[in-house]
């Protein structure tokens, strides 16, 4: 794709107005959203998304239009395993809720400045250093393993050097003030937690995106394109946590779908790698595959999650009530007697 300067600015410039929109929104008026707003805005952003992937498979064929779809579907998976770390850090610093859309909204801006940078860095190596793909396709399936084995682990949120960097810095305050990412206090000029955490979404994210770039340039050499794939699933990833919050605890094999992906993904790079350093038995892996792939694991990994969750709900409904401690009650109310 030898895209002119223009289209890039046109593109930047786009996502720039609909995300300045979405945050006069918020700004205005704070508050927890409901459901329908919720949908509302999580089938406009995909939407935006599928009519953006269908005009690049009309204007540049349909190999790029495949290697779009195929990476904002990976690029979304992803970011739906990152809410668990979300919801950590938001009830780790307490933040109201009627001020979560702003947190959410400020730090996908954060994320998706830094992925671009990191896009940026990693489509000038892979150009000069066609090696790097045997690295991320064993970084792919190492992040798989690790993924599976490490599944049952509860999520943890650490500070990383960047938050910890803002908050010696930076002098801080640990009350909240209003929506306000800076306030006045005793003369002095301060940050509030609200700034911090914003830092903390933006910067863990950037973490993720160890996985999830390497993982999208596994479908396509188009900076172009993992650039838009990645601002379309950043883009309506806030909508996503508030409508999908109460169901994360029941997609249980999310974790083991995702490991499927980022494996398969893995060994294609480094089958492609081979395929071009002129190894015969070594297959090129059409996108159209990579891409059934990728929905039909997700697909199955869903419907099998809440599958196994509903299971549970029936077993644990169906269990017989615990026997009560007959002798320990009667020795309170002796207790309360004697008192």
């Amino acid at each position: 794709m030898n895209l002119p300067a223009w289209v890039w600015v046109a593109t930047v410039a786009g996502f720039a107005l609909v995300l300045a929109f979405d945050f006069w929104l918020v700004a205005r008026n704070p508050h927890e959203p409901s459901f329908r707003e919720c949908v509302s805005w999580v089938l406009f952003y995909v939407g935006l998304a599928v009519v953006f992937g269908i005009g690049l498979w009309v204007l540049w064929g349909g190999d790029h239009g495949g290697e779009f779809f195929a990476g904002w579907i990976t690029e979304y998976s992803l970011s739906v395993d990152n809410l668990f770390v979300f919801l950590i850090i938001m009830s780790r610093f307490q933040v109201p809720r009627q001020y979560r859309q702003k947190v959410l909204l400020i730090g996908i801006i954060i994320a998706l400045v830094m992925r671009g940078g990191f896009i940026a860095a990693g489509a000038g190596a892979i150009s000069r250093f066609d090696w790097l793909f045997y690295i991320f396709g064993a970084f792919l399936i190492y992040t798989a393993w690790k993924l599976i084995g490490h599944e049952e682990e509860e999520a943890e949120f650490s500070e990383n050097i960047a938050l910890r960097t803002v908050r010696r810095v930076l002098p801080s305050t640990d009350k909240y003030q209003g929506a306000a990412m800076t306030a006045r206090i005793d003369g002095r000029r301060v940050v509030t937690p609200m700034l911090i955490v914003m830092v903390a979404i933006g910067t863990t994210d950037l973490l993720f995106a160890l996985d999830s770039i390497p993982a999208i340039f596994g479908l396509t050499r188009e900076p172009y394109i993992v650039f838009t794939a990645n601002a379309f699933a950043l883009m309506g990833l806030r909508q996503l946590f508030f409508l999908i919050g109460g169901l994360l605890d029941r997609l249980v094999y999310l974790s083991k779908g995702l490991s499927v992906v980022l494996a398969f993904i893995g060994v294609k790079l480094i089958m492609e790698a081979l395929h071009h350093d002129g190894v015969s038995w070594a297959p090129e892996v059409p996108i159209a595959v990579s891409l059934g792939v990728i929905i039909g694991t997700l697909i199955v990994t869903t419907i099998a999650s809440l599958i196994k969750t509903r299971m549970d709900d029936r077993r644990a409904a169906a269990a017989p009530p615990a026997p009560k401690d007959d002798a320990g009650e009667e020795d309170r109310q002796k207790a309360d007697i004697d008192s």
